[in-house]
């Protein structure tokens, strides 16, 4: 069964920084798109960032010039360092994969095949 496992969430002040990684089991993602989707508490659903098998990068506005999406595929492994950070970026923020490795609708959470359970990020001011 593949599993999408998310760590390094947690409580950072503003300015600080996190970074959230994401080691899918159950099978190799080095060919899978892969993005990162946060949810605050009463909002839907948002796209962060995304990264191709090619490696190309995409960000919401929001996060542009403060995230950093990367993958290491030696080891499996998605990690968002999140920098600069805002009391607005608290949520749960997921790790996605999908098996169409293109950059088509990589802002869409539809289009994901596998989820994580998800990491708290807390940000204080």
């Amino acid at each position: 069964q593949v599993q999408l496992v998310e760590s390094g969430g947690g409580l950072a002040q503003a300015g600080g920084s996190l970074r959230l990684s994401c080691a899918p089991s159950g099978r190799t993602f080095s060919s899978h798109a892969m993005g990162w989707f946060r949810q605050a508490p009463g909002k839907e659903r948002d796209f962060v960032a995304a990264i191709t098998w090619l490696e190309y990068t995409y960000y919401a506005d929001s996060v542009k010039g403060r995230f950093t999406i990367s993958r290491d595929n030696a080891k499996n492994t998605v990690y968002l360092q999140m920098d600069s950070l805002k009391p607005e970026d608290t949520a749960v923020y997921y790790c996605a994969a999908r098996a169409y490795s293109g950059a088509y609708g990589l802002t869409d959470g539809f289009r994901y095949d596998y989820w994580g359970q998800g990491t708290q990020v807390t940000v204080s001011s």
